[in-house]
């Protein structure tokens, strides 16, 4: 057994609009034992940036922590908050230089540039950036995440149209992963608004 399927879980992120989503489940498990049902894997860093945290639990709260830590230091030095491809790469240098002994995460990082662009990622443990223009995704659900992600997405939907689909194509996906489900998470966030919706999903 992968060390990064003993918690479960479920992460997507999906390119609007001049918006974007970033959604996942809410199950905390010790492998087929569920423990929560709420455990948080999505953390804002900033108005604009999100970033996703699969895998093991433990290293999910580290990294969160870790980061904040370091989106703080940037703020107080430079006045300004992190452009989300700066913040990418300073995931993608903290991850690598514990390359030897890894944080077991997978990161999904979506963000709006200043020009209110999309932009979205995500990378292994050890920070190779694998950008893209439409859809990414992690956790132990990545397989039907891919399918469900592939054929509901198309390009250009306005925040309505992208949190419906992010939202069915995770509902549709933790189905058939016994690891991940017991609801989800949505944020859809827009130039001037951030919506944060609760999913009810199967409970078995």
């Amino acid at each position: 057994m992968s060390i990064f399927t003993y918690n479960g879980s479920a992460l997507v992120a999906m390119v609007g609009k001049e918006c974007f989503a970033i959604a996942s489940d809410r199950r905390l498990g010790v492998q087929f034992q569920t423990i929560a049902t709420d455990f948080q894997r999505i953390f804002k860093v900033h108005d604009k940036l999100y970033i996703g945290l699969s895998g093991l639990a433990s290293d999910v709260q580290t990294l969160q922590q870790r980061l904040q830590f370091r989106h703080k230091l940037y703020q107080l030095r430079e006045e300004r908050d992190m452009r989300p491809e700066t913040f990418a790469h300073l995931v993608s240098a903290m991850l690598y230089e514990k390359r030897f002994g890894p944080y077991f995460c997978q990161p999904v990082i979506g963000g709006l540039d200043r020009d209110d662009k999309p932009f979205i990622c995500t990378m292994d443990s050890i920070g190779a950036i694998e950008h893209s223009k439409d859809f990414v995704v992690s956790g132990t659900a990545s397989e039907s995440l891919y399918g469900a992600c592939e054929s509901m997405f198309k390009p250009e939907m306005d925040p309505e149209e992208l949190f419906e689909t992010i939202s069915q194509a995770l509902l549709a996906s933790v189905d058939r992963d016994c690891l991940s489900g017991w609801g989800g998470i949505v944020y859809v966030v827009t130039p001037d608004q951030v919506i944060t919706r609760t999913l009810k999903g199967r409970m078995d």
